[in-house]
């Protein structure tokens, strides 16, 4: 399944949801998200923070814990150059050196033996142990001096009593590496050894040949460091970070170790060392188990380099506690806007399930439902429009039960007016007969006249005839009330020949003429002139019907276009045969659509004209 179908299902899927879930879901998304996006960055940003600022507090106290240390290094230096410029020192390391020579060489001729002076070996001893005493007394930690003449004769004094036992071994080693230093003091890295105390102590020593005015090497001088000296540096730094710590030399060999486990070793080969490279740095290894941070910076002056490592657990407690509480906070957070987003989905929600239940209600016939508005938001206009549809839903229906009641009165008027025609058809066409065989002509005409008007009016009073019939038909009804009164009526039709087979509802015109006739005649003039006119309207076909009759007042006229306009709901009854302007208004609007239909205007003296207003397109019907 692809992928786009899989959004489109999950969409579909979502817009099915009743409102509630949606809106549950949509405050779940924004109240989760941004809690949970916001709690994660300050997680993040308070964690490299920390991490960050660890790094460089951690530098920062690595380099003056160094400081200190090449501080220390360069005062055992010193230390080490006094007996150049102590000439009791050179004095008696010169006598050693004489009569060890002296010794030497009678080792060579054993007749010659010379004696041991047991007084010459005591006063070179004390002289140069006494001044290795002082020597102690300059420099806490210098732990223990050792003085030794050109054939290896060891000077010593502690502070603490820890001599080395293997002397003569350190000695030689020291020897030969400084054997080319021509004077300068050199540092060597941590040793272990076996102090005549019988405990193992471990130590740095700082060795320095002793030379005379002559820059001839008469002897050598080493300084012992107790380790304690840098120990009591690195344990403050080690509480601080809760880490462990590490000094090597650029060798590789372990100056100190934290842990006590490595001191005295090479390892130049552990992972962490080879990924120490640089003068300072950060990096991340995980030893047994645990990832740890590892900061380092390296002395300028002796190369030595010093590494802590922290674990990761440790920089980020309080982190993960910021974060556990952020995401307590967070969850119980979530739960109570879930629970006020609930409250307000079915607060939003409930007036529109009121409102389904009232369209059902609607649905099923029940138009007496009325939606509470209590505020003026879009629930509240939604349902004020409701309401108002509601009323007019009713009115039109009660309208279009007015009007349908209307029709079938119409219907039932007309076929009432229909039956008696039928039958004064038949009569009039047997007196018609009869007329003709006694030779009275006029009465004849008069009553094939009145024949065609019953004949035309006898039929359905839906069926569409051409405005040219409809025009006859009117022309045969006024022909016929000249008959009656002779001259008295004079019809004008101004029709357009392209409308002349307008189709058209019969019986509209000959009701309006006969309307004029009966109400507008007036006695004081010989004749009464009517005159019908077709006009184009832009949206709808006007019929015109003027005569020039009595006319009507102000207030009769807008009674009868009230009328006309559907004020007035019932049609008046009539005891006569003819149709009425309502009734034809009203079957205008049935036919054409309720835009259609008569409208009247006059003036009091000077006649009265009706305007037909029908639909453009021949045939149209209302909907």
């Amino acid at each position: 399944m692809s992928l786009r179908k899989r959004l489109w299902r999950i969409w579909a899927a979502f817009g099915g949801m009743r409102m509630e879930k949606k809106l549950f879901l949509v405050f779940l998304l924004l109240i989760t998200l941004p809690l949970s996006f916001i709690g994660y960055i300050s997680y993040s940003n308070y964690s490299r923070s920390i991490e960050e600022k660890t790094i460089v507090y951690s530098t920062k106290m690595l380099e003056n814990m160094m400081v200190r240390v090449d501080d220390y290094i360069e005062d055992m230096e010193r230390i080490s150059s006094i007996p150049a410029y102590q000439d009791d020192i050179k004095q008696n390391l010169i006598r050693s050196n004489s009569y060890y020579e002296q010794r030497q060489q009678s080792t060579g001729d054993n007749s010659n033996q010379v004696p041991d002076d047991f007084d010459l070996l005591l006063l070179i001893q004390r002289g140069i142990e006494g001044n290795i005493s002082f020597i102690n007394t300059i420099k806490r930690g210098a732990n223990t001096v050792y003085i030794f003449d050109q054939y290896g004769n060891g000077y010593f004094s502690t502070a603490g009593g820890g001599i080395r036992l293997n002397v003569k071994e350190s000695y030689e080693n020291w020897r030969e590496l400084v054997q080319s230093s021509g004077g300068e003091a050199m540092l060597f890295s941590t040793q272990k050894y076996t102090s005549n105390l019988q405990s193992t102590r471990y130590a740095f020593t700082v060795v320095r040949k002793v030379i005379d005015k002559s820059l001839k090497a008469i002897g050598m001088i080493a300084v012992d460091a107790n380790i304690s000296v840098i120990e009591d540096q690195m344990s403050e730094l080690d509480q601080v970070t809760n880490g462990q710590s590490v000094i090597i030399d650029e060798h590789g060999n372990v100056v100190y170790d934290s842990d006590k486990s490595r001191m005295a070793t090479n390892i130049i080969n552990d992972p962490t060392v080879v990924l120490a490279a640089g003068a300072k740095g950060s990096f991340y290894f995980e030893r047994e188990g645990m990832n740890r941070l590892y900061i380092y910076t390296t002395s300028p002056k002796t190369n030595w380099k010093v590494m802590t490592s922290i674990p990761v657990s440790e920089l980020t407690k309080d982190a993960v506690v910021i974060r556990n509480v952020t995401l307590i906070a967070t969850i119980v957070t979530i739960f109570v806007a879930l629970f006020i987003s609930v409250v307000f989905s079915f607060a939003l929600t409930n007036p529109l399930r009121k409102m389904m239940r009232m369209m059902k209600n609607v649905q099923e016939g029940d138009f007496n439902v009325q939606f509470p508005v209590k505020y003026r938001d879009e629930v509240g206009q939604l349902g004020h429009q409701f309401n108002r549809m509601i009323v007019r839903i009713d009115h039109l229906i009660q309208d279009i039960y007015v009007m349908e009641t209307k029709k079938k009165e119409a219907e039932l008027h007309a076929l009432q007016s229909q039956i008696n025609p039928h039958f004064m058809y038949n009569t009039l066409e047997s007196i018609r007969m009869a007329a003709e065989l006694n030779d009275d002509y006029m009465a004849a005409d008069m009553i094939a006249i009145l024949g065609k008007l019953l004949r035309y009016s006898i039929s359905d009073l839906h069926e569409e005839v051409t405005l040219e019939n409809e025009t006859l038909h009117m022309r045969n009804y006024v022909e016929m009330l000249n008959y009656r009164y002779p001259n008295r009526f004079q019809l004008e039709t101004r029709i357009s020949e392209d409308l002349c087979s307008y189709p058209i509802i019969k019986l509209v015109l000959q009701p309006i003429v006969e309307n004029a006739i009966y109400h507008g005649m007036d006695d004081h003039k010989p004749s009464m002139r009517i005159v019908m006119s077709t006009e184009r309207a832009p949206h709808a076909l006007w019929l015109r019907i003027t005569d020039d009759g009595v006319g009507m007042d102000e207030e009769t006229l807008e009674r009868l276009n009230r009328s006309l306009a559907g004020a007035q709901e019932k049609i008046a009854k009539r005891k006569s045969g003819g149709i009425g302007l309502k009734n034809v208004n009203e079957r205008i609007k049935l036919h054409y659509g309720a835009m259609y239909g008569l409208k009247v205007t006059s003036e009091r003296g000077r006649g009265t004209e009706v305007i037909l207003q029908l639909p453009l397109e021949a045939g149209r019907e209302a909907e």
